[in-house]
């Protein structure tokens, strides 16, 4: 009987499917990671979501380990050089969540382009305000306005569908994907930058990605355009998008991820009014957290199969 940790938080209904296949689950999403090294070593398998690292002393220590299972799409949090070189299969379920970053990414052009969270921060500061900010607060609307997506994928696309019955105009670019049946795709990241309103990216984080949106790309968007970020953090360059936002440049940044999470109390975008932030929950949804819990189980299963 495969023995199998559970180290993050995952839809309960992942145990019953387990232990139907003749697992012996262990439940330690309530374990410190500090302490998960001291135990991995009895364990066949591991599912993860993106808290625990799969790298260092833990995987050093997990001696009998043959499956990684990633519940969600980024594998960032584990070594994949050395589990590759071990022989440890990692599995993770790139569908699960496609929806639910695609609707966040949503929510956050939505929310910029209202002004609702300047709006709330502020009449729930000052309810004096309200009929103030009922005249400040004068936006416009996103039908016939221009989606630009960097990175053409599950999620992308799926943003695209959505924003396209709103009435956006959806183009992008994909180093890797010249075509797409719902995205008027570009032959260049430059070109998007330039016609678009709202930049949405969906990319991962990569020696070739990082900072991929600095000073250069910024200064070639429409002046008070936006750019969402529910990707990784590092692929725009923090420093420079708070510069183009001081200079009216950038309208809005809206972003679920930082470069350093949780971010350093003195970086400048927490204390700038036109950015948006949600703490890294881009998946988290609860429709999200049941497709991937039960997608990892069944990938591992597979995977044990194999063997």
């Amino acid at each position: 009987m495969p023995k199998i940790l559970l180290s993050d938080k995952l839809n309960e209904k992942i145990i019953e499917v387990l232990e139907n296949a003749g697992f012996e689950v262990k439940v330690g999403w309530d374990i410190p990671k500090e302490d998960l090294p001291k135990i991995i070593g009895e364990y066949d398998a591991i599912i993860v979501r993106s808290a625990t690292k799969v790298r260092g002393e833990l995987l050093e220590k997990a001696v009998n380990l043959k499956v990684i299972g990633r519940a969600g799409v980024g594998l960032d949090n584990i070594d994949l050089e050395v589990t590759m070189a071990r022989g440890i299969k990692v599995v993770n379920t790139p569908a699960a969540t496609t929806n639910s970053v695609a609707e966040l990414a949503l929510t956050m052009i939505l929310a910029s382009t209202r002004d609702v969270v300047k709006g709330t921060c502020q009449i729930k500061a000052d309810p004096s305000s309200f009929k103030l900010m009922k005249k400040e607060l004068f936006s416009r609307e996103i039908d016939g306005k221009t989606l630009g997506l960097i990175g053409t994928g599950r999620i992308g696309t799926a943003l695209a569908v959505k924003c396209k019955a709103l009435g956006l105009n959806a183009i992008g670019y994909d180093a890797f994907v010249p075509e797409n049946p719902v995205v008027d795709m570009k032959p260049s990241m430059d070109e998007v930058l330039k016609e678009a309103d709202y930049i949405s990216l969906h990319l991962p984080l990569t020696k070739e990605t990082k900072h991929m949106i600095g000073k250069e790309q910024l200064s070639l968007m429409k002046k008070g355009s936006v750019i969402v970020n529910c990707a990784r953090g590092g692929i725009v360059d923090e420093v420079a998008a708070h510069e183009a936002l001081e200079s009216g440049q950038l309208g809005y940044y809206c972003t679920d991820v930082f470069e350093k999470e949780p971010p350093e109390p003195d970086n400048p975008l927490l204390h700038h009014d036109n950015v948006i932030i949600s703490p890294h929950i881009g998946a988290q949804t609860k429709e999200g957290s049941y497709r991937a819990s039960i997608q990892a189980a069944e990938r591992v299963i597979e995977s044990f199969k194999e063997l």
